[in-house]
């Protein structure tokens, strides 16, 4: 029964994100997006796509600096969204030490791609910044990847999934990150190992389709094995677009696995939760303040009142 409820809502969620609803309600955030005090960079071309990070530094930043950095993956269903989301998430990080980013990536509303495409440019927009470490003053080995929903799967699959490069970087640059922290995000994209019925064809086929490639392929909890960066994830309980079963059994498979994998409920809560203007941002103000928390703990974010360099 467990298996069958999991894979129902993977499904439920394909029918409903890849809807015109999805990307109807993610239009509230303007595209291009509005970034005042963010340093522009073009980290990728595609055809005529320019892909530009949105970069944030910390007041006291120098070229010299070798700091943690952030990126940060919009959601909206790989159908549309915008950087700007996680501008609010930036201020705060690049104001804690960090160098902080929102990136773009192609989404097929406005470019036709694939769920495929989307991981290959968040790979190359980790790659990028690996690269350009030095400029960015930048630590190389402390990179971090995040996003919420579509963005959350994404951010998990720089740091899981060891294919769907770009085939024209250079791939001796790893385009892994260094650790996740994952808002409400979508772990499980195939059935393979999580049921012995036959599953229906017309969904298979569908699913398959919008992908541009094998679920498989792009599903994180299928690529779980030991010796991951680590992770943090943050999920409703109440969440009917990314089931929270869904959240916990592969949390489980981590931990089994030997990872780090903190998964924090928040009870009741739905889909978006932890958006900055979503109620009365309590849900916003604690998941930072977990994740703050979590990087000091790894490493990666010095404790209040200490310096980061």
């Amino acid at each position: 029964m467990r298996n069958c409820v999991i894979l129902a809502g993977v499904f439920i969620w394909c029918a409903v994100t890849f809807g015109e609803v999805s990307v109807a309600q993610v239009g509230r955030l303007r595209y291009p997006p509005e970034m005042p005090g963010a340093e522009v960079r073009v980290y990728k071309k595609v055809d005529h796509v320019e892909l530009k990070l949105y970069i944030y530094k910390p007041k006291d930043w120098k070229p010299t600096d070798r700091r943690s950095a952030i990126v940060f993956f919009f959601g909206g269903g790989w159908q549309g969204g915008s950087p700007a989301q996680f501008r609010p998430q930036c201020e705060y990080f690049a104001a804690r030490g960090m160098v902080a980013m929102a990136a773009d990536y192609r989404v097929g509303s406005r470019d036709k791609a694939k769920v495929a495409d989307c991981v290959a440019d968040a790979k190359s927009a980790i790659r990028w910044v690996r690269q350009h470490a030095a400029e960015l003053g930048v630590d190389p080995q402390k990179i971090v990847a995040s996003g919420g929903s579509a963005g959350g799967h994404l951010a998990a699959c720089t740091v899981m999934v060891p294919d769907l490069e770009a085939p024209d970087e250079d791939h001796t640059i790893s385009s892994q990150a260094n650790a996740a922290i994952l808002f409400n995000p979508v772990l499980i994209l195939s059935r393979e190992g999580l049921s012995d019925r036959v599953p229906r064809q017309d969904l298979e086929e569908r699913l398959r389709d919008r992908l541009g490639t094998e679920p498989k392929a792009v599903s994180p909890y299928h690529h779980i094995r030991a010796g991951l960066p680590p992770m943090i994830i943050f999920h409703g309980t109440a969440d009917t677009t990314v089931p929270f079963e869904t959240i916990r059994v592969f949390a489980e498979a981590m931990k089994k696995a030997g990872n780090r994998c903190e998964l924090v409920p928040f009870e009741g809560a739905g889909h978006g939760f932890f958006n900055f203007g979503r109620g009365d941002n309590s849900a916003y103000q604690k998941t930072l303040e977990l994740a703050d928390q979590f990087l000091v703990e790894i490493g990666f974010l010095a404790p209040r009142g200490q310096s980061e360099q």
